[in-house]
């Protein structure tokens, strides 16, 4: 029904259209006066002018969206009233859309929709037409705009801007308080029809919740809604068009409502009366947590956060509550030490209350609650306690061994009342100067005392139930030694005294003092004096300066070192405690020489002897410079004798490349250093182990004996092969040096002319031979070749 409208629609349209082409415009415009068709004569022809109308004009055409028709959707119509119908003219159609969403008849100028139009893509096209002669290519109309608008139908459903809504309200909000506003679209044409009115409605919350149609503002239906009954719901929104009418569009979206919790529970204990008996042990130590008790609150977060107190009760001061901030517990615990013999069983008064109650909800009643707590406290065995935490005894040192210095007293706190016997820890008095009586824990000495050597004793005593020796206890015990007066006081250092020679009479020399090892009440107080077999001492006297003082003064002027070097002053000390203790110290004197402000320059009489002013210092050091010259000497002979024993090799460069000259003559057959040059002479003399005078001793290595070569072997064979042998001979020498071997050749062709060894010969020798070798050798053949030669 609504195509068919919409079909009769265009169809109108179109038929008015072109009733407006086909009659006289009303409408003029200047702008396209060659349009215009002027005719008529001018003034001076006096003929009159005529207008001619045209019907080329239009406003707009008019089309539904989404057809979906067998054929393409009719438009409208092109027409000019320069159209004979003669096909002369050709419309042409441009702008948007042109060619391809809409389709011109060129001949005709009917114009169709090719395609399906979307009015939520587009919902306006502006095109241009135009009319052109087709033999003269002249525009016979100008171009002219038309626009065609797209008819909306109801297509698109509405759709909300989220899929799922979240939205929280406290709980116990009132009705009609505003949760959330959702909101939905629609595409289509708001101003055609009710295609994008939206109406909302919910289908699925009530009746918790309630929404407004018009606005979509989601409020709550139902008063005191408790987040402790229902935490979450979820709420469906429908939004559908058409103003809600049926065959509208619709769509629907979540909203997921969350309570939020408000302080509107109060905590509870679990009884109104909370009986909760809890045992504590009697050792329990202060802090010591006992028990848990916890209040519900159904309420979260800060709205549950409880604190816990104790309100009263006979154990308020014994006991303390502190609340667990993550378990929201109130734990119970020992504020003071627990004695099961004093009291057993005490009771508590516990409140519970919110730390962030809410003003709104206090006419529900109080948001606190209260529960009793009985706490009952068990006996255990405790070890002895002392009568104090720590004893101090005072004892002389004069105390005598087995006497009784002091008591030390424990006892068990438990009912029992077991027995105790006590002990001295022995780790705290290795000595054993101290024991103690196990039944009474009275304190006696085992060996003497010495204030002096240790003036304080810090030992522990062990108190031990003798039925169970597993609960013991210690105490310390510090005893004082009192001082008596034991001991004389005596000269505070060792003095070295002495008197000028040049002293006068009444001239202080020295200033002694004293110490002494007792500690006196009132402090110390000293007198000096002379030994009384001294009491008038003819050189020298002491003056008692009542400061614990005295000074040493002389009586006569002038001192001689030579006849009395040193003088003993024998002195006696008292102190003035009781009782009376004196020592005697003597005092050393020696008389020394002095310049003329009494600087003391030499004090012994040997000194007399030595040059002024030669200090012990001095001497020292003279004699450990002749010590060492006295070994500088001696190292100087040792290094001179070591260099008689260097190389006769007097070449003036010593470059080891010369040839070694001897220049002695030797020493006769004791001279076992010289050179044997025999050997080259006769190879059967033996080789022996000599020393080589051509090269340091240090670097004579050990020569390699060689097989002998003396037997039946020729001298110059055997100088090659001494040659080749040393050659070879790593141990060498590392330079070169020229050993000359006195080698006279082979024999002579003739043999020996020698007459010595003639004997030996074995047959008569002919020399007539001689007289042939010339006049020179003629003595000789007359001698040797006649018949009365002694060849025979």
């Amino acid at each position: 029904m609504m195509r068919t409208h919409s079909f009769l629609t265009v169809l109108l349209w179109s038929s008015v259209f072109y009733v407006v082409h086909m009659t006289p415009s009303q409408k003029r415009t200047n702008k396209h006066s060659h349009s215009e068709r002027i005719t008529g004569l001018s003034e001076n022809d006096g003929k009159t002018l005529h207008r001619t109308k045209r019907g080329w004009m239009w406003n707009q055409f008019f089309l539904l969206e989404e057809y979906t028709g067998p054929d393409t959707q009719y438009v409208g119509k092109l027409h000019t009233d320069q159209d004979k119908g003669d096909g002369n003219l050709k419309y042409i159609l441009t702008g948007d859309g042109a060619g391809s969403l809409f389709i011109i008849d060129e001949n005709t100028g009917d114009i169709h929709a090719a395609k399906k139009l979307d009015r939520e893509e587009k919902s306006l096209y502006v095109l241009r037409a135009k009319a052109i002669d087709r033999k003269t290519g002249r525009q016979v109309e100008p171009e002219s705009e038309f626009i065609i608008k797209i008819h909306d139908i109801n297509d698109n459903e509405p759709k909300f801007t989220k899929d799922t809504y979240t939205a929280s309200i406290p709980e116990m909000s009132g009705v009609g308080t505003s949760v959330i506003q959702v909101t939905a679209t629609d595409a289509d044409d708001a101003n055609y029809g009710n295609s994008a009115k939206v109406v909302y409605s919910i289908l699925q919350g009530q009746p918790y919740f309630s929404v407004d149609p018009e606005t979509g503002i989601i409020k709550t239906a139902l008063p005191d809604m408790s987040r402790e009954n229902r935490e979450q719901y979820q709420v469906v929104i429908q939004a559908k068009d058409m103003g809600g009418q049926m065959g509208g569009l619709s769509g629907t979206t979540t909203v997921n409502i969350t309570l939020t919790d408000v302080n509107d529970n109060p905590p509870r204990f679990p009884q109104s009366m909370e009986h909760l008996i809890v045992c504590s042990p009697e050792s329990a130590a202060p802090g010591t947590p006992l028990g848990r008790i916890k209040a519900n609150d159904p309420d979260v977060g800060e709205n549950a956060e409880i604190e816990y107190s104790i309100s009263s009760g006979d154990g308020s001061d014994m006991f303390d509550i502190i609340t667990d901030k993550d378990t929201q517990e109130g734990i119970i615990t020992v504020k003071k030490h627990l004695d099961f013999e004093n009291k057993v069983l005490y009771t508590l008064k516990v409140e519970a209350s919110n730390t962030h109650p809410d003003p709104r909800f206090l006419q529900l009643g109080p948001f606190k609650d209260t529960a009793f707590v009985k706490i009952s406290v068990e006996d255990i065995d405790e070890p002895p306690v002392f009568s104090r935490p720590w004893y101090l005894i005072e004892v002389d040192e004069d105390a005598k061994e087995g006497s009784i210095i002091g008591q030390v007293v424990a006892q068990d706190p438990d009912i029992a009342k077991n027995a105790i016997k006590y002990s001295v820890d022995r780790h705290t008095d290795l000595d054993r100067i101290f024991n103690i009586y196990s039944g009474n824990g009275s304190l006696f000495l085992s060996k003497p005392l010495d204030r002096e050597e240790t003036p304080w004793h810090n030992i522990t005593v062990i108190a031990t139930e003798i039925n169970n020796p597993k609960q013991s206890s210690q105490i310390p015990v510090f005893i004082r030694i009192l001082d008596i007066n034991d001991h004389a006081p005596e000269f505070a250092n060792y003095y070295e005294t002495f008197v000028c020679e040049n002293a006068k009479a009444g001239q202080l020399i020295q200033t002694v003092s004293a110490i002494d090892k007792d500690q006196p009440p009132r402090g110390h107080k000293f007198f000096f004096e002379l030994v009384p077999e001294f009491a008038v001492h003819p050189n020298f006297s002491v003056v008692d300066n009542k400061d614990n003082t005295a000074g040493i003064m002389t009586r006569r002027n002038g001192y001689s070192r030579s006849k009395t070097s040193t003088y003993l002053l024998p002195i006696i000390i008292f102190d003035n405690d009781y009782p009376i203790q004196s020592s005697t110290g003597t005092l050393t004197i020696r008389v020394c020489a002095c310049d003329s402000r009494g600087n003391m320059q030499s004090c012994s009489a040997e000194a007399l002897l030595l040059p002024a002013g030669l200090s012990t210092g001095a001497l020292v050091a003279i004699l450990l410079c002749i010590i060492i010259l006295l070994v500088l000497i001696v190292l100087f002979t040792a290094l001179k004798r070591q260099r008689k024993k260097e190389p006769l090799i007097l070449s003036k460069d010593d470059v080891r490349d010369n040839i070694v000259t001897y220049n002695d003559e030797g020493g006769g057959e004791e001279d076992t250093q010289a050179f044997d040059i025999g050997t080259l002479r006769n190879p059967e003399a033996r080789e022996e182990s000599k020393i080589r005078r051509d090269v340091i001793p240090e670097t004579i290595f050990q020569i390699r004996r060689t097989a002998p070569l003396w037997e039946n072997i020729d001298v110059q064979d055997f100088i090659h092969r001494r040659l080749k042998e040393n050659d070879s001979d790593p141990a060498a020498p590392p330079y070169d040096s020229l050993a000359t071997y006195a080698y006279e050749g082979n024999d002579s062709i003739a043999n020996s002319l020698s007459s010595l060894e003639s004997l030996t010969t074995e047959g008569n020798q002919d020399y007539d031979y001689l007289s042939d070798w010339g006049p020179r050798f003629k003595k000789l053949a007359d001698m040797y070749g006649g018949e009365d030669s002694d060849r025979d």
